[in-house]
């Protein structure tokens, strides 16, 4: 039996997604996931973090690289091996389970009686 990966949070789906132009750093994939959904993904940092730090003891990402901005440790993160595996299957679950819909016509949903 085939291996299958759990299905991604949608926060996890759209860090991983950031990471696939190169590592970035916190605010980078805050920003980068709300340009790619249109401002409808805002993740919040406490989110973020979390979820970031469970990727990368999955081996989906890891730390690439720190600077010192202001002060501050500002960690860098890129996309894994495993982790690029891990959304592309993902991003083909949705790709399946979207064209059950969308290759459907209008006239054949039915209205199922409660």
């Amino acid at each position: 039996m085939a291996k299958r990966s759990p299905s991604l949070t949608e926060s996890q789906y759209f860090i991983l997604a950031a990471l696939q132009e190169g590592p970035l750093h916190g605010y980078g994939i805050i920003k980068a996931a709300e340009q790619a959904t249109d401002g409808r993904v805002k993740l919040a940092v406490g989110t973020l973090y979390g979820a970031l730090d469970r990727m990368e003891r999955s081996s989906w990402i890891a730390a690439d690289h720190e600077e010192i901005v202001d002060g501050r440790a500002r960690r860098y993160y890129r996309l894994t091996e495993d982790g690029d595996g891990v959304l592309r299957q993902e991003a083909l679950r949705m790709q399946q389970a979207a064209a059950v819909v969308i290759g459907r016509s209008p006239s054949s949903f039915r209205v199922v009686p409660a």
